[in-house]
């Protein structure tokens, strides 16, 4: 399976190029379906996952023209029969991962059975992640948290630590997770976003610092291309790669 590894959707036509050289065919004739599992933890995350489906949000995936769009929410798979749902993803050219929880998607991608199916689906299909669906993606990863995590996502490990913003020192836990292991990187999205003011360039080495592994640091204009586990990154923006 290909990847496509993004901080917010395909922003550009460098990434918009890349999904489509993926596919091997036009987005108007390929076949997605659209996974919103992650963006529920958060408050207002039937909202934002609704937004996201609609378009009414600012990271196009969705609504780029696919010729046909499902809805897979994982967090249903473990009540259904595999013969509902497996057939459905194993035709899908492409696999749309939202953003959010990162820790809260990896825990029902493995659940629900989706990471052990990843391995065995064709090798043309692409893995499209925004954000936490990037993370997810990876093998070992990073986040902060305000809080430590409740549930059965529990971390590999967690640490307090403390990262400089614009507005001054916040407190978080930095928390180590593990991810479907699809690449053998690790990825921090919106690097120097506003919005965002903990993925600092300088924070991004701290994270980094934590990961067995390459990472890529990306603005929201750049993504990672990965095709037969080589790796290539398409920008139109900032990213910086971090060695273990």
């Amino acid at each position: 399976m290909k990847a496509l590894l993004t901080s917010s959707g395909i922003k550009n036509r460098s990434i918009r190029d890349a999904l489509e050289g993926l596919l091997g065919k036009p987005i108007a004739e390929s076949h997605a379906l659209f996974i919103p599992t992650a963006i529920y933890p958060f408050p207002g995350g039937p909202g934002m996952a609704w937004r996201a489906l609609s378009g009414a949000g600012s990271s196009p995936l969705a609504d780029l023209g696919w010729k046909s769009l499902g809805v897979l929410e994982l967090s249903v798979l473990p009540s259904i029969e595999e013969a509902a749902w497996v057939p459905t993803v194993r035709d899908a050219d492409a696999l749309l991962v939202w953003g959010g929880d990162p820790l809260f998607l990896a825990g029902w991608m493995r659940r629900s059975g989706l990471t052990g199916l990843l391995p065995s689906l064709r090798p043309e299909a692409v893995y499209v992640g925004v954000s936490a669906g990037s993370i997810a993606a990876t093998t070992t990863f990073v986040e902060t948290y305000t809080e430590p995590p409740h549930g059965d996502e529990r971390p590999v490990s967690s640490q307090e630590v403390v990262f400089g913003t614009p507005d001054g020192d916040v407190d978080r836990l930095l928390v180590t997770g593990r991810g479907a292991g699809l690449v053998d990187f690790a990825v921090i999205p919106h690097l120097e976003h506003p919005d965002h003011p903990d993925a600092s360039l300088a924070n991004a080495e701290k994270w980094a610092a934590h990961i067995p592994a390459p990472t890529y640091a990306i603005d929201d204009e750049s993504a990672v291309k990965v095709v037969d586990g080589a790796v290539e990154v398409v920008s139109e923006g900032q990213w910086k790669l971090f060695q273990p």
